[in-house]
């Protein structure tokens, strides 16, 4: 007996458009402006876009999202092209995934396009142009974080006031002046926690004395775990 043929599948052509929380009321990375440069872009190569794949509030930080997760089921069943995005950080910021595509993509003969960078890993050129981009891009982010990160101890080091005013201070302008009552409220739950004392306890004793946490209305397990862990707090309770 004769095996049924599987029926032909047409290749399609998918966009990806995504979205961070933070990114999404910035102007020029929304989900329709990315759909609407990529839907031009197509047009002017005549691509017949069939999908547009949503990420909304995703982070790039890993490829665990819904959309990425639908585009990356196409590509393997063979029904997907290619995918168009708009520039490389709307489908990964990480190399380690970056490469992960890449290999999907090559194995299953499907292409990955980037408008804003003009590239289609289509060819090994295009592939080469891809990794090298996400290296950089890589290198970038971390020196960021490095420079965010010394700057922020600086700023600490000179009692300089940055995010949320910490348990145990005020602002006066740009600096930190320590609150007298919540010091020492700080010192005793520091005593308390060496002993054993558990985070409920701790949260009874700093109600007991009256001293309200900076945020909310009174003091929890987890309101008294953040006091506690404090950097600032902790570098400069007298």
């Amino acid at each position: 007996m004769r095996a049924r043929k599987q029926p032909h599948r047409e290749r399609r052509t998918v966009a990806y458009v995504r979205v961070s929380t933070e990114e999404q009321a910035r102007e020029g990375v929304s989900l329709d402006a990315q759909e609407a440069r990529i839907a031009a872009y197509a047009l002017a190569l005549g691509w017949e876009v069939s999908e547009v794949v949503r990420d909304a509030g995703a982070s790039a930080k890993s490829l665990k999202r819904p959309g990425i997760d639908r585009i990356i089921a196409g590509v393997r069943a063979g029904e997907i092209d290619r995918v168009i995005i708009l520039k490389l950080d709307r489908a990964t910021r990480s190399t380690r995934d970056l490469a992960t595509l890449l290999d999907l993509f090559a194995k299953h003969g499907a292409a990955l396009v980037s408008v804003s960078e003009h590239l289609d890993t289509a060819s090994a050129a295009g592939r080469l142009v891809v990794n090298m981009l996400g290296v950089v891009a890589q290198w970038e982010r971390e020196a960021i974080a490095e420079r965010t990160s010394l700057a922020l101890s600086h700023k600490r080091s000179q009692g300089h006031a940055y995010g949320p005013t910490p348990f145990g201070y005020r602002r006066e302008g740009a600096e930190l002046v320590a609150v007298a009552a919540e010091q020492e409220a700080i010192r005793e739950a520091r005593r308390m926690s060496v002993a054993g004392r558990p985070y409920r306890a701790i949260a009874n004793m700093l109600e007991e004395r009256g001293v309200r946490p900076h945020r909310g209305r009174a003091w929890h397990a987890s309101t008294v775990r953040a006091m506690l862990s404090s950097r600032i707090a902790q570098e400069q309770v007298i």
